[in-house]
């Protein structure tokens, strides 16, 4: 990173594969996200019910549970790929 002269910013370099990998992951969590909010709310809305209908909102709990965990895994990933790339600070 280096600052900007011209203001307070900083301006930080990525490699091109640094910032096609962080966009994927960044997709991949942003899906992840949605999906668990969906999951909930369905499961919520279920519970308004009764019989077959509540056990499928307890399912969906599960899941969205579940997929709970996949957040840090998500960001364990991207932080191992990168990690696993050139260092992109020799090109400049």
């Amino acid at each position: 990173m280096q600052p900007n002269e011209s203001s307070n910013d900083l301006i930080v370099k990525f490699g091109h594969d640094e910032l096609i990998i962080h966009r994927r992951y960044e997709v991949l969590s942003i899906v992840n996200d949605l999906l668990l909010a969906l999951w909930f709310i369905i499961g919520s809305i279920c519970f308004f019910y009764s019989g077959t209908i509540q056990d499928i909102g307890t399912w969906l709990f599960l899941i969205g549970s579940c997929q709970l965990l996949i957040r840090p895994v998500i960001r364990l990933a991207r932080s191992i790929h990168l990690q696993h790339l050139p260092d992109s600070s020799q090109n400049y």
